[in-house]
């Protein structure tokens, strides 16, 4: 390994480093070391970072709040070697990954800092009808007393910075809890936003075991909002727990590339390209990952060999070494489950093109053709980087049809060079984006981005979306003379 230190953190409650009796362990996939140590936390530390939020009455100007965000940005870029290093400790992806997760986190930061210098508020005039008064009607967005963050652990930047920013914009305060999988780069990040001249009492981090402070971060009486990325089965729990709190639920995906039948080789090599990238990115462990490629019959012997060539090429390994395309699962019990499913597909009668082995929780790039429309590698969200080819029918409406038989509606990628196809899968779609020529997943990080059905409850998240959600609207009303 290529890192010369075991990280010993705190958490940080009330511009203090804090610790607990009590750690947990935090691993390196790919060997399976420790790499760091983070304090187990209790119900106590949580409700003491709550009591500080709630207190705590930010009166950063726009301009501050714009200036700080900014300058946190500029600070991920300048450690972005650190943060990667990290990243790839933590979560055992590969370095190439890692660094384009931190220049995701830079542009959350980026636009964050440039929204927070808008006036988010609306004048209506009140003479509009022939009952109306000569008065205007504004609006303005306040903070609320705090903000619960629980985020999940493939993605320990992104995000995180996610709710964060949003969260520093529109002047709240926000306690995160960090997955114990993927702690230490969230306390990286309160770091930087410290150095950049935030007050440590609107954003504090806790840590531990989620049986220990999971339920205080939702019950907690001065919790107002509660913003959660993570499994469908945790987000109904917190769902069922947060009564009569704001809910903003960012659960799982089981999203397909579509492939359809207009292409000709060019443009089935290019969807091929799209296809293994959206599969394998982040180790495949994206709630937006491509987890299903259905292809159209009439042109599936000519995508499939494609699809195969480039997974081939792909090189999975050592995820610290510069050149490795692949890393790790976040654990070998992972990686097992996943490839379990694999061989129980071939069970039911699909068929393995490559599999060159798992090492632990490395998990390669397995493509799986014929894959049956019921067997649990697609119908369960499989978080890893396995390739499933569904050979569909040539109807489009048959192909909406099983796409959309699924509990999911996150996101969806069609490729197909017919314009009137395009927009009836847009229009057809039970799902909460559609990219044409595109991954599931892409999107820019002020773009709204949520799903429907078990990927969620409508809310989007995204700097603006997560901006209105943060906070309460309030009117008031002036006499006006025209």
């Amino acid at each position: 390994m290529s890192h010369t230190e075991v990280r010993e953190e705190g958490m940080r409650i009330g511009g203090k480093v804090v610790f607990a009796k009590d750690k947990v362990p935090v691993h390196y996939p790919y060997t399976n070391e420790v790499i760091g140590y983070v304090p187990a936390g209790s119900v106590e530390h949580v409700r003491a970072a709550f009591e500080v939020a709630a207190r705590y009455k930010p009166t950063l100007t726009r301009y501050e709040r714009s200036q700080i965000l900014q300058r946190a940005g500029e600070l991920i870029g300048e450690r972005y070697v650190y943060l990667a290093k990290w990243l790839t400790l933590e979560l055992g992806i590969c370095h190439q990954h890692a660094i384009c997760e931190t220049k995701r986190a830079q542009d959350v930061f980026q636009f964050a800092a440039a929204e927070a210098l808008k006036d988010d508020g609306e004048v209506f005039s009140c003479d509009l009808t022939r009952n109306g008064q000569t008065r205007k009607i504004y609006t303005q967005r306040e903070p609320v007393r705090a903000i619960s963050a629980i985020t999940p652990f493939n993605h320990p930047l992104n995000m995180v910075s996610h709710k964060v920013a949003p969260s520093i914009a529109t002047n709240n305060c926000m306690v995160c809890k960090p997955t114990e999988l993927t702690p230490l780069t969230c306390l990286s990040l309160a770091d930087i936003l410290y150095e950049a001249g935030l007050p440590p009492e609107m954003f504090q981090v806790v840590t531990g075991w989620p049986q220990d402070i999971g339920d205080e971060m939702v019950t907690n009486s001065n919790v107002d909002i509660v913003t959660f990325t993570g499994g469908v089965t945790v987000g109904k729990q917190i769902a069922a727990k947060g009564v009569y709190k704001r809910l903003a639920l960012e659960l799982g995906g089981n999203d397909p590339l579509i492939v359809l039948n207009d292409l000709g080789e060019t443009d089935l090599d290019r969807a091929a390209t799209i296809a293994v990238a959206g599969a394998i990115g982040n180790s495949g462990q994206r709630c937006t990952a491509v987890k299903r490629i259905l292809v159209q019959q009439s042109v599936a012997d000519r995508f499939v060999p494609l699809v195969l060539k480039k997974a081939k090429a792909i090189r999975f390994g050592d995820p610290q070494d510069p050149e490795t395309q692949l890393g790790c699962v976040i654990h070998d019990k992972a990686a097992e489950l996943f490839e379990n499913r694999v061989f129980q597909a071939e069970k039911e009668g699909a068929e393995i093109l490559y599999h060159p082995g798992r090492q632990g929780a490395l998990l390669p790039p397995i493509v799986v053709d014929n894959v049956p429309l019921n067997c649990e590698l697609i119908v369960e969200e499989t978080f890893g980087p396995i390739v499933p080819i569904l050979r569909v029918s040539d109807d489009d409406d048959e192909v909406m049809r099983i796409s959309n038989a699924t509990a999911y509606g996150l996101s969806s990628g069609v490729c197909t060079n017919d314009l009137n196809r395009a927009i009836a899968f847009i229009n057809g779609l039970n799902v909460g984006s559609c990219n044409i020529w595109e991954q599931p997943g892409y999107r820019i990080e002020i773009s709204p981005f949520g799903g429907i059905k078990n990927s969620g409850n409508g809310v989007k998240e995204g700097v603006i979306e997560a901006m209105k959600f943060f906070t309460n609207l309030k009117t008031y009303s002036l006499p006006w003379v025209t």
